[in-house]
């Protein structure tokens, strides 16, 4: 019974080919906004959650905003590291620089002048050469280790240990070049040159540490690593909490996250709003049918259908639609997906969930407003209907 009614439905549908194209179509854009921007929007917060998890989820950032004093010791900085959850600190000074290695020049670096232990607790590895030591530090040694886009601009290579670069006039001995870690919102990653703290004091005149990293033990020990630290710094500058920030790596991802997925929830609300116009179009054409197959109906009754097999009928055509309509949109949206992809060089998964969603929704909308053209339908009465000249 339910294959028959499949059967006429079609057939109703093929008999006005343009009309149910534009309701089809009014379904399809629906199903298409609502898959594509809730993926877009999924995929946003997977970048962004992926590049801040780049900079470890463990860390913590502090600066420190008091200029009378900063009472601030690399000395009491290492005595905290080890304890108190915290695995390691490094200080750092960043400055924008120009690179040159012989005629070429190199506008867009930054020096980070820092310790040991600097590229653990940033996520950084070295591709060639090693890293900063302590030999480093205490002779004020011209070395950096520098990050593959600053090699690539400068040397058109990757492995250029023993090379020399110019930093502002100061000439450093490369001894190490980092892997590649791409761009974020925030820029590159890969232009960075890392260079001894105690070199970095003198060179860039910035004596002191304003800004140091720290790196809990695990994403557990997160809250007690910024307890320590908070108890040492209030200690420091006799509880004056103005004197310094404390910047938690994972209450910002957590910030993030949950506001990408308001987004996200937003999107989808507006893209289904047109899936809602879609549903005004099937009860259009599926009153139009009950008012052009009234004739139709009043044989169908006089001659055994049940009240139950007129709502049946109509209320499949009206989900026969919108399947249609949600299946071509979920085609179309793969196929757009796809294209923005290359575009905006981001991720764009369509997931099951989101086409469950789509495809369910397309469904839930033919049954709504398929609902009252159909029961329209079943309460006509034989013999008017017979009479109905249209």
């Amino acid at each position: 019974m339910i294959f028959q009614s499949v059967r006429m439905a079609l057939k109703a549908i093929r008999g006005n080919k343009m009309r149910s194209f534009l309701t089809v179509l009014g379904v399809v854009i629906g199903v298409v906004a609502v898959t594509v921007l809730i993926s877009i929007g999924q995929g946003t917060t997977s970048q962004v959650t992926s590049n801040i998890e780049q900079l470890g989820t463990n860390l913590l950032t502090v600066n420190i905003r008091s200029y009378r004093q900063n009472p601030v010791t690399m000395s009491a900085l290492n005595a905290l590291a080890g304890d108190g959850g915290i695995s390691a600190i490094a200080p750092v000074i960043t400055q924008s620089v120009t690179a040159k290695a012989g005629t070429i020049t190199y506008e867009d670096g930054s020096i980070e002048a820092t310790v040991p232990g600097y590229d653990a607790i940033r996520n950084l590895s070295v591709q060639y050469g090693r890293f900063l030591k302590q030999p480093d530090l205490d002779n004020r040694s011209y070395v950096a280790v520098i990050g593959s886009e600053v090699a690539d601009e400068l040397f058109g290579a990757r492995d250029v240990v023993g090379e020399s670069i110019s930093l502002d006039g100061a000439n450093f001995t490369v001894v190490g070049v980092l892997q590649e870690k791409g761009s974020t919102s925030a820029g590159s990653s890969d232009s960075r040159i890392i260079i001894p703290f105690t070199l970095g004091e003198r060179l860039l005149q910035q004596p002191g540490i304003r800004t140091f990293y720290a790196s809990a033990s695990s994403s557990d020990t997160v809250e007690l690593a910024q307890m320590t630290l908070t108890g040492y710094l209030d200690g420091a500058f006799h509880n004056d909490s103005d004197a310094y920030t404390i910047f938690n790596q994972t209450d910002m991802l957590s910030t993030i996250t949950d506001t990408t997925q308001t987004l996200t929830l937003m999107l989808g609300g507006i893209a289904g709003i047109s899936l809602l116009v879609g549903g005004i179009g099937i009860m259009n054409i599926m009153l139009v049918s009950v008012s052009e197959r009234t004739r139709e109906i009043g044989i169908r009754k006089a001659i055994g259908a049940r009240r139950g097999n007129i709502l049946e009928q109509f209320l499949i055509e009206a989900l026969v639609i919108s399947g249609i309509g949600g299946l071509l949109g979920l085609g179309i949206a793969a196929a757009i997906m796809g294209v923005l992809e290359r575009v905006l060089s981001m991720t764009l998964t369509m997931s099951m969930g989101v086409a469950e969603l789509a495809a369910g929704f397309s469904l839930l909308i033919g049954v709504v407003f398929g609902l009252y053209p159909a029961n329209k339908a079943s309460k006509l009465r034989p013999i008017e209907a017979l009479r109905y000249e249209g």
